[in-house]
């Protein structure tokens, strides 16, 4: 089993309480200064038929499922922080936002049915956050929440402790293969440093 003994981001704020404040402050002030923060809801938007059905894991504060749902897509975001998901309900109001971890993700609709999904993006490193015992059944949970001909993207640093093998083998291990490989949002070739990652059901 690979990846960290704890996830990083519970890790972060047991040593900080503050962390996920300055996590949305940064983003805010990322925005002030005009930086372009859409590139990953763009491409999904792209990749999506009109209406689809989108699950944002590892949502943050809700910048990328927001931008989708304001594209009128029917987006629902999960986050492992409380505080991110607050304020995703609060300034995204137009998607469902839920506080849980990936690896026991599991969301029903009004009749508790299973939700499937067209697409799930899962951007932000957010993978690379997961503690070892946490990546395959977030891998596993995240198939089983997508449409047979769905499809999942990822996007995280090749260089921050989840090789690129161990990823595959952890993917198909979960029932998915990665079908296109990408080293930037807008499509740039396959590289060593970063993956956009676009898997299907094996």
């Amino acid at each position: 089993m690979t990846g960290p003994p704890e996830n990083l981001w519970t890790a972060a704020v047991r040593r900080d309480p503050e962390h996920a404040a300055g996590y949305v402050a940064r983003w805010k002030r990322l925005a002030a200064a005009g930086q372009d923060l859409h590139g990953e809801a763009r491409l999904i938007d792209a990749m999506a038929g009109r209406g689809a059905r989108i699950l944002d894991a590892g949502c943050g504060t809700g910048r990328v499922g927001g931008h989708l749902a304001r594209a009128g897509h029917h987006v629902v975001g999960v986050d492992l922080d409380p505080h991110l998901i607050e304020v995703a309900r609060a300034e995204q109001p137009d998607a469902r936002w839920e506080v849980g971890n990936l690896a026991a993700l599991d969301l029903r609709d009004g009749g508790g049915a299973p939700m499937l999904f067209d697409l799930e993006v899962c951007a932000g490193n957010v993978l690379t956050f997961l503690a070892g015992t946490e990546r395959r059944p977030a891998l596993a949970a995240l198939a089983a929440h997508l449409a047979p001909a769905g499809r999942l993207v990822v996007g995280f640093g090749l260089d921050r402790g989840y090789a690129l093998e161990d990823f595959t083998a952890d993917a198909a291990a979960a029932g998915l293969a990665l079908a296109q490989r990408f080293s930037t949002w807008d499509l740039r070739p396959a590289a060593d440093d970063f993956l956009v990652g676009v898997l299907e059901h094996r």
